[in-house]
């Protein structure tokens, strides 16, 4: 199953810019890896995008690539069963 999501914030930024659209992949084949960009609910902040830095039995540690994003080093790491998707697709706005 597919979804399609838009970006809200920078915390991603320069890749994924404000106003941004991403396709996801929802249930995928294989595990979560490094490199990967996923999009996970948070209890406190809601739906977040970000980028997968390592995945430990603790959980899967995340980053975005903005100055003041709120990632693993703020939130520690995200539970695998909250992951919604990999992006597969970005659709930058015009």
């Amino acid at each position: 199953m597919f979804q399609i999501l838009r970006i809200h914030g920078e915390s991603m930024s320069p890749e994924y810019q404000d106003g941004d659209f991403v396709l996801l992949i929802k249930f995928f084949r294989g595990k979560i890896k490094k490199g990967d960009v996923i999009v996970f609910k948070h209890q406190l902040y809601g739906t977040l995008i970000k980028a997968v830095e390592k995945i430990t039995d603790e959980g899967v540690y995340v980053l975005g690539t903005g100055e003041n994003s709120l990632d693993s080093r703020r939130l520690g790491p995200v539970n695998p069963l909250s992951v919604q998707g990999r992006v597969i697709w970005h659709i930058r706005r015009t």
